[in-house]
């Protein structure tokens, strides 16, 4: 699969809104009879533009009330060193992504935690002693204005 035509969008677009559609139902939005779609559909999974389908969890519900950003610093930034830092990030469940930056520091982590005192206690416990880390800086959500996993799709839209 080279190229997205208007149906592999619109199966794209609709399952990012409702992974749960039957086959039927979204053959039916996009304007396919079941089998093609069921077929395009698999064609876009092993092409890899489908990576995995998902449950929203509402961290609050789970008690979960703190999302931090935390921003770490490398002591060194070698190629070995950082790998040592991101294989130990992967193996954290409170760090819920994570990314290499550009900047000021090294990673950009989001963290979970259940309030303040267990974030304290996680940050000195295990983020501080990850292997080189020289230091973090931390800033709390007060609130979230936007929290979605769909991705824009506008772009590849052909004229």
């Amino acid at each position: 699969m080279e190229r997205l035509d208007k149906f592999d969008l619109r199966i794209l677009e609709e399952l990012q809104a409702d992974a749960r559609l039957t086959n039927a139902e979204l053959a039916q939005r996009v304007g396919l009879s079941a089998a093609p779609c069921w077929r395009r559909v698999r064609a876009l999974e092993e092409a890899g533009y489908i990576k995995g389908y998902h449950a929203e969890i509402d961290r609050h519900r789970i008690g979960l009330g703190v999302l931090a950003f935390v921003r770490l610093d490398a002591d060194r930034n070698t190629g070995e060193r950082t790998r040592e830092m991101e294989e130990a990030i992967r193996k954290i469940p409170e760090v819920v992504s994570c990314h290499y930056i550009s900047g000021a520091g090294t990673f950009e982590l989001q963290v979970v935690s259940s309030d303040l005192d267990s974030f304290s206690q996680f940050a000195r416990r295990v983020l501080i002693n990850l292997p080189n880390v020289k230091d973090l800086h931390t800033s709390f959500s007060l609130g979230e204005v936007k929290a979605s996993r769909a991705l824009p799709l506008g772009h590849l839209k052909p004229d």
